[in-house]
Parts: structure tokens; C-alpha cells; sequence
């Protein structure tokens, strides 16, 4: 058996301050009681995944923690190699990928986060972690729009001013010759709007083209996606949902996206009630670092949802 690599952690913070910045409430971020970064860490790792726990650990909280961009930053490995790296990282207990539910009322949307932690931790220390995180109060976002306090009327925008109309001479009257008027022309029909469902199949095909499905594919499998809009999802959860974890080619795009939109279905939350709708909500559901399915925190075991640990080699 050969001996680890017991090297210092490379990192890499001159290229880390050009990292893009995830959206607002979502990437980057640390546990809280981690220790001081020291030359010591990541040693027990390989070089590559210790190359990329030491630029992730560099990184400033909300830095955009997605396999491209993580890629697109590091001169030494591509997009196969980070996502390697990262599942790697999550087995030795490093990060998770995190899911809040997160808003007030039925203004609530899925964040995407993931929790990064300098020390390597076990499955039930995370466990607890994310079960105690739940329960916090929901973050504010910084997009949130300012509404004014309660008894204050916002100032009405003043009207614009009329623009005086010059008056016009009386038009002469020339006599024409009869002319046959002309038949007025149907008007073309609108089409009606796509809906939320129908929008986000037929943008699979540009965020990965290996999902490309056409109109009638769209159609078929339109009322499958709508169920997922029906259970609180919007289009960007459906999207990641149906291209994490891509196999290298996919022979059949429609065959193998309705067996996401079954195989995935997000459970249905209960209906809020009246008094509770002021209430702040944030569900939280682990993201498996290998295929990206959600789930409870308690059904991942380093990282990794049941199926994919069951395609570990013994």
C-alpha cells in the first residue's frame, strides 16, 4: 500500500479573489467553531482533492461552489476531475450539498447552498448540523424589495403634464373618384403563453444538449412537469434536478427525462393554514454529491444517497 501524499494543501488565493460570486443566498457557505487554517490540512487527502479543498477553503462565503465554475478557475483540472474531487471531498467529510426551502407564505423559493467545513467531520456530526440548521430563522436576501412601514402611503409618481395639441386648419375638400374600398385584412391570432412547465423542457436543451427534447417531447411530458410546479418547486430546482449527474451520452433524451420526472418527484408539502402564512419557512433536503438527488439528511451516508452507495465497489 503506498503512502499518502502528506504535502501541504495547495492554494491558490490570488486566483480565488476572480472566483464569480454565486446569486444572492446561495454557494459558499462555512460552518460555524471551525479551527484556524493551518499548513496542516487536507494533508491525509490525494493531491488533486487536496489542491481543491484548499481553493474551496480559500474562497469567501457566497462564492459560486458549482463544478463549472469551480473548473473554469483551476488551470490543472477539468469539469470530470472537480466533480470527482468534490463527491470525494464530501465522502471524507468535508462539504454537503444543502436544498433550503426558504421565504414567507407562498413567497418561498428552493436555495441552493453548499456547507463547507475545514475539519472533516462523520455522518452523524453532519446529521445533527443540518437537523439544527433547519430549524434556524430563514436568512433575509439582499434582493429583497423595500416595502414601506405600515401607516406610510408611498408617494404617488405626479402626472405627467398634457402636451398642448396645435390646432390644425380646416382641411380642403377635394373631390375624389369612387374607389373600391378595401376588404380589411384578419387579424392573426395570438398564440397563447407556454406554461412554466413547457418553458423549462424546452430549455434542457440549452442548458446541457444532451437533453434536447423537441416541441413534442415538451407536450408529452409537459403535465409530468407540472406536477412538479404543483408541489412548490420552480423552474430552476426542476432544471438541476433533471441534469445533475448526466451519464457521458444519452441515446434517448425523452425516455430518460421521464424517468426523472418520476423518479424525482419532490414530496408534497402540507397546505399553510391562515394564521400560519406570516410564519418564516425553510425545509432543507440533502443534495447527493454524486447524482444530485434530494433527500432527508438522515438517508445520506457520506455524501451519498442509497443508490449510489450501493454502486461503490465493496
Amino acid at each position: 500500500m503506498a503512502a499518502p501524499n502528506l504535502s501541504p494543501a495547495l492554494r491558490a488565493p490570488a486566483s480565488s479573489r476572480a472566483h464569480p460570486k454565486a446569486k444572492p443566498g446561495y454557494g459558499k457557505r462555512s460552518v460555524p467553531k471551525q479551527r484556524h487554517d493551518g499548513e496542516g490540512d487536507f494533508t491525509l487527502l490525494p493531491e488533486r482533492e487536496r489542491h481543491i479543498a484548499g481553493y474551496v477553503d480559500a474562497l469567501p462565503e457566497g462564492a459560486a461552489m458549482d463544478i463549472k465554475s469551480l473548473a473554469r478557475s483551476q488551470p490543472l483540472y477539468g469539469q470530470m476531475a472537480v466533480g470527482s474531487a468534490l463527491r470525494a471531498l464530501g465522502v471524507a467529510g468535508h462539504l454537503r450539498h444543502v436544498r433550503c426551502l426558504s421565504g414567507e407564505g407562498d413567497q418561498v423559493r428552493w436555495v441552493t447552498r453548499t456547507f463547507w467545513s475545514r475539519t472533516a467531520h462523520d455522518n452523524e456530526w453532519w446529521t445533527a448540523f443540518l437537523a439544527a440548521e433547519e430549524h434556524h430563522p430563514a436568512p433575509q436576501e439582499a434582493t429583497e424589495k423595500v416595502v414601506p412601514a405600515p401607516g406610510e402611503a408611498p408617494e404617488p409618481e405626479p402626472a405627467p403634464a398634457p402636451v398642448p395639441v396645435p390646432a390644425q386648419p380646416p382641411a380642403l375638400v377635394v373631390p375624389q373618384q369612387r374607389t373600391a374600398q378595401p376588404q380589411p385584412q384578419p387579424q392573426p391570432q395570438s398564440r397563447p403563453g407556454l406554461s412554466p412547465a413547457f418553458a423549462a423542457l424546452a430549455r434542457l436543451g440549452r442548458t446541457d444538449s444532451r437533453l434536447a427534447l423537441s416541441a413534442a417531447d415538451c407536450a408529452a411530458l409537459e403535465q409530468a412537469a407540472a406536477e412538479w410546479f404543483a408541489r412548490g418547486v420552480d423552474a430552476d430546482y426542476l432544471t438541476h434536478a433533471l441534469t445533475a449527474g448526466l451519464p457521458a451520452s444519452v441515446d434517448s433524451p425523452f425516455g430518460f427525462v421521464r424517468r426523472r420526472l418520476h423518479d424525482k418527484l419532490p414530496p408534497r408539502l402540507p397546505a399553510t393554514t391562515p394564521a400560519t402564512q406570516a410564519t418564516p419557512v425553510r425545509r432543507l433536503m440533502v443534495e447527493c454529491t454524486e447524482c444530485g438527488a434530494p433527500g432527508r439528511p438522515e438517508a445520506f451516508r457520506d455524501g451519498l444517497c442509497r443508490p449510489c452507495r450501493e454502486l461503490e465497489p465493496a
